[in-house]
Protein backbone atom coordinates (compact mmCIF):
# COMPACT_ATOMS: atom_id res chain seq x y z
CA UNK A 1 0.00 0.00 0.00
CA UNK A 2 2.41 2.48 -1.27
CA UNK A 3 0.18 5.17 -2.73
CA UNK A 4 -1.79 7.44 -1.16
CA UNK A 5 -5.26 6.30 -0.75
CA UNK A 6 -8.37 8.18 -2.14
CA UNK A 7 -12.47 7.32 -1.87
CA UNK A 8 -13.45 6.03 -5.11
CA UNK A 9 -15.60 8.90 -6.64
CA UNK A 10 -19.41 9.00 -5.51
CA UNK A 11 -18.34 7.14 -2.39
CA UNK A 12 -19.47 7.98 1.29
CA UNK A 13 -17.03 9.65 3.63
CA UNK A 14 -16.74 9.94 7.22
CA UNK A 15 -14.25 12.43 8.35
CA UNK A 16 -13.40 14.04 12.20
CA UNK A 17 -10.27 15.94 13.34
CA UNK A 18 -7.89 15.14 15.91
CA UNK A 19 -5.20 17.19 18.10
CA UNK A 20 -3.19 15.03 19.70
CA UNK A 21 -2.62 15.31 23.87
CA UNK A 22 0.67 15.61 25.59
CA UNK A 23 0.37 11.87 26.04
CA UNK A 24 0.41 11.11 22.41
CA UNK A 25 3.44 12.84 22.07
CA UNK A 26 6.63 9.92 22.26
CA UNK A 27 10.62 10.52 23.02
CA UNK A 28 10.89 11.85 19.21
CA UNK A 29 8.61 14.79 19.74
CA UNK A 30 5.83 13.80 17.25
CA UNK A 31 2.32 12.08 17.18
CA UNK A 32 3.02 7.78 18.40
CA UNK A 33 2.20 5.35 15.96
CA UNK A 34 0.15 3.62 18.67
CA UNK A 35 -1.94 6.91 18.64
CA UNK A 36 -2.53 6.25 15.27
CA UNK A 37 -3.91 2.78 15.35
CA UNK A 38 -6.48 4.15 18.32
CA UNK A 39 -7.70 7.09 16.45
CA UNK A 40 -8.24 4.37 13.56
CA UNK A 41 -10.04 2.39 15.71
CA UNK A 42 -12.57 5.84 16.36
CA UNK A 43 -12.64 6.53 12.74
CA UNK A 44 -14.37 2.77 12.48
CA UNK A 45 -16.25 3.03 15.62
CA UNK A 46 -17.62 6.75 15.19
CA UNK A 47 -18.48 6.10 11.33
CA UNK A 48 -20.64 2.97 12.58
CA UNK A 49 -22.46 4.98 15.27
CA UNK A 50 -23.02 7.89 12.48
CA UNK A 51 -24.78 6.20 10.62
CA UNK A 52 -26.09 2.39 11.78
CA UNK A 53 -28.98 2.81 13.56
CA UNK A 54 -29.39 3.43 17.25
CA UNK A 55 -31.62 0.04 17.63
CA UNK A 56 -29.45 -1.91 15.45
CA UNK A 57 -25.85 -1.57 17.11
CA UNK A 58 -26.33 -3.61 20.01
CA UNK A 59 -26.67 -7.13 17.56
CA UNK A 60 -23.75 -6.65 16.06
CA UNK A 61 -20.22 -6.46 16.64
CA UNK A 62 -16.94 -5.95 14.35
CA UNK A 63 -13.48 -7.51 15.20
CA UNK A 64 -10.12 -6.37 13.38
CA UNK A 65 -8.29 -9.16 10.95
CA UNK A 66 -5.92 -7.06 9.95
CA UNK A 67 -4.27 -3.08 10.23
CA UNK A 68 -1.88 -2.27 7.21
CA UNK A 69 -0.71 0.89 7.91
CA UNK A 70 1.74 3.57 6.24
CA UNK A 71 3.04 5.88 8.06
CA UNK A 72 4.57 9.27 6.02
CA UNK A 73 4.64 12.47 7.88
CA UNK A 74 5.01 12.94 11.35
CA UNK A 75 2.16 15.19 13.09
CA UNK A 76 3.45 17.74 15.65
CA UNK A 77 2.31 18.48 18.69
CA UNK A 78 -0.52 21.50 18.46
CA UNK A 79 -0.90 20.43 14.89
CA UNK A 80 -4.67 19.14 14.04
CA UNK A 81 -5.10 15.97 11.97
CA UNK A 82 -8.12 15.22 10.03
CA UNK A 83 -9.07 11.84 9.19
CA UNK A 84 -11.07 9.96 6.17
CA UNK A 85 -12.50 6.64 6.44
CA UNK A 86 -14.41 4.99 3.76
CA UNK A 87 -15.40 1.59 3.13
CA UNK A 88 -14.74 -0.88 -0.02
CA UNK A 89 -17.25 -0.87 -2.33
CA UNK A 90 -18.68 -4.77 -0.84
CA UNK A 91 -17.43 -7.19 1.29
CA UNK A 92 -16.36 -10.56 1.37
CA UNK A 93 -19.25 -12.56 3.35
CA UNK A 94 -18.71 -10.90 6.96
CA UNK A 95 -15.59 -9.12 5.73
CA UNK A 96 -15.37 -5.65 5.21
CA UNK A 97 -12.02 -3.37 4.36
CA UNK A 98 -11.96 0.12 5.62
CA UNK A 99 -9.71 2.59 4.65
CA UNK A 100 -8.74 5.60 6.52
CA UNK A 101 -6.49 8.40 5.72
CA UNK A 102 -4.77 10.84 8.39
CA UNK A 103 -3.53 14.21 6.90
CA UNK A 104 -1.43 16.85 8.66
CA UNK A 105 -3.00 20.40 8.79
CA UNK A 106 -0.99 21.13 5.42
CA UNK A 107 -2.87 18.35 3.41
CA UNK A 108 0.03 16.27 3.68
CA UNK A 109 -0.17 12.18 4.57
CA UNK A 110 0.50 11.19 7.96
CA UNK A 111 -0.88 7.92 7.97
CA UNK A 112 -3.05 5.56 6.19
CA UNK A 113 -4.50 2.35 6.39
CA UNK A 114 -6.63 -0.57 5.45
CA UNK A 115 -7.86 -2.92 7.64
CA UNK A 116 -9.73 -5.46 7.48
CA UNK A 117 -13.36 -6.34 9.79
CA UNK A 118 -15.34 -8.91 10.68
CA UNK A 119 -18.99 -8.39 11.50
CA UNK A 120 -19.91 -10.82 14.10
CA UNK A 121 -23.45 -11.19 15.93
CA UNK A 122 -22.71 -9.20 19.75
CA UNK A 123 -24.86 -12.13 21.45
CA UNK A 124 -22.75 -15.62 19.90
CA UNK A 125 -19.66 -13.81 18.48
CA UNK A 126 -20.11 -15.91 15.58
CA UNK A 127 -18.69 -14.38 11.87
CA UNK A 128 -22.54 -13.04 10.03
CA UNK A 129 -22.31 -12.42 6.47
CA UNK A 130 -22.93 -8.74 6.24
CA UNK A 131 -25.66 -7.78 5.19
CA UNK A 132 -27.24 -5.74 2.34
CA UNK A 133 -28.70 -2.94 4.56
CA UNK A 134 -25.11 -2.66 6.37
CA UNK A 135 -23.73 -2.00 2.90
CA UNK A 136 -25.91 0.16 1.49
CA UNK A 137 -25.83 2.64 4.57
CA UNK A 138 -21.94 2.55 3.77
CA UNK A 139 -21.17 2.80 0.42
Amino acid sequence: MSRRLEPPPGRQVFTREFTPSPSDIDENGHVNNVVYVRWIQDMATSHWRALQPDGEQAAWAWIVLRHEIDYRRALMPGETALATTWVAEAPEGPRFDRFVRIDGPDGAMCAQSRTVWCLVEAGTGRPKRVTPDIVARFT
